[in-house]
């Protein structure tokens, strides 16, 4: 096949936008694929070219068929893995692979069954604080709920409210450090010499302490709470030994960094839309009513709910919470003609595949019907979980968590927007802005 030249961006054009690609670098990536065509280059450094990719073909082929020639970049293997350590999300080769074989079966459907009656409680406690006809940011009572949900599927009963409000106060630090260092690297500098680093791992370690605490509580008393922890607890290894537990509180780090987050923004930009298009709230509504009417079962509810479900498909496909995932390929390789050189960095955006013209009818339409025959149909250009191997384990918990988080809402409240445009904030994940909403008790 013919070598093929890949556009690239001039370093001159970066610097001129820089300070507004800062603060949103969505416009101007967007620009280039309109103008360079699916996959450009960016020039950094002498060394440091950066691959921007929208081509759902080649992200199919990076994640899923050619998997093994690429790893994560240091982002997630060393930047965040200082504060959260060396668990599924961080971890990579071999170990990565023990873990997951390990941790798999705890986020099997049949598994998560047994934790939707916690789900469905941190929710409702949650929801508590929605005041009717007042409007609201409804972001932070969301974010609230996910790390709830989480912490209740970890730990049912078991830590106090002062462990998961400072252990939530220490995840949600940690994570606005992160971003930080990744959005001004320039700083790095100062953020070790002014001391912002080295405490933000202490306040790791203390969060490392609790857990510890918790879990060897869990240990010492015997009692089985059939949640995340106990599942956990219980895993082997193929030679039959269990995970140390440094190890298991790298993993239960993990769960709190990328399962709360991203749920919170995700459920947030759902609310916004059906807020947007209130026909889909009485779409909802009204399959409530029939699933309700032929079941009492949890789970068989939450499998039932084709519409809930297919609002929060359409939500993660226009603002997907993991709008880039990146990658570096270990050794050469080659794609459609074109050459990618060892250890080329390469970012996939999510949000353009999910938005391009070629691939979905009326892109920037809100249509949930589009998946009326399920997400499966578009497994080669929908990656709102990423895709392949690594695709995020726990896909089906965030699911059941959203379908039961959206029912119990929009069976209680009719919701009205109280802002003009939906508003986001590119960070490590894609944040909601300014999530002004009304709630009319129904």
């Amino acid at each position: 096949m013919e070598e093929r030249y890949i556009p690239e961006v001039p370093l001159s054009s970066f610097l001129r936008h820089a300070l507004d690609i800062v603060k949103n670098p969505l416009p101007f990536h967007h620009k280039n694929f309109m103008e360079k065509g699916d996959i450009f280059s960016l020039k950094l450094g002498v060394n440091t070219k950066v691959y921007f990719c929208r081509d759902a073909a080649f992200a199919e082929y990076v994640l899923q068929k050619n998997h093994k020639n690429y790893t994560k970049s240091k982002i997630q293997t060393k930047d965040l893995a200082k504060y959260v350590g060396k668990g599924l999300l961080t971890a990579e080769g071999a170990h990565w692979r023990r873990q997951r074989k390990l941790i798999q079966p705890a986020f099997h459907k049949k598994q998560l069954k047994g934790l939707l009656a916690s789900i469905e409680v941190a929710i409702l406690t949650e929801y508590k604080k929605v005041v009717a006809n007042k409007t609201i940011d409804i972001f932070p009572i969301l974010n609230d709920l996910a790390f709830q949900t989480v912490v209740k599927s970890l730990f049912s009963s078991a830590a106090n409210q002062n462990d998961i409000d400072r252990l939530q106060y220490i995840t949600e630090a940690a994570q606005k450090m992160l971003v930080k260092e990744l959005r001004q690297p320039y700083l790095g500098w100062w953020f070790s010499l002014s001391g912002k680093i080295e405490k933000h791992l202490k306040l790791t370690a203390e969060a490392r302490q609790i857990l510890s605490r918790i879990v060897n509580e869990r240990r010492t008393s015997g009692s089985k709470q059939n949640d995340l922890l106990d599942m956990l607890l219980e895993a082997r290894y193929e030679d039959g030994g269990a995970m140390e537990e440094a190890q298991l509180i790298d993993e239960i780090l993990i769960l709190f960094t990328a399962g709360h987050e991203t749920t919170s923004n995700a459920l947030t930009f759902t609310f916004q839309l059906l807020a947007l298009h209130p026909e889909w709230q009485e779409k909802i509504c009204q399959e409530i009513l029939v699933v309700n009417t032929q079941s009492e079962d949890l789970m068989t509810r939450v499998m039932a709910s084709t519409v809930c479900t297919q609002v929060i498909e359409e939500a993660m496909r226009l603002y997907p919470p993991a709008y880039f995932i990146d990658r570096l390929n270990i050794a050469e390789d080659k794609f459609n003609g074109m050459t990618f050189k060892p250890g080329s960095n390469l970012l996939l955006s999510v949000i353009e595949i999910h938005r391009h013209p070629d691939l979905w009818e009326e892109p920037n339409t809100f249509n949930p019907k589009r998946f009326s025959e399920g997400s499966r149909k578009f497994s080669s250009q929908y990656f709102p979980f990423g895709a392949g191997p690594r695709k995020c384990i726990g896909n089906n918990f965030a699911m059941f968590e959203m379908i039961i988080a959206v029912r119990e809402l929009v069976s209680r409240y009719k919701i009205y927007p109280k802002f003009d445009d939906i508003d986001i904030t590119p960070l490590i994940t894609l944040k909601p802005k300014n999530a002004f909403l009304k709630f009319e008790k129904r």
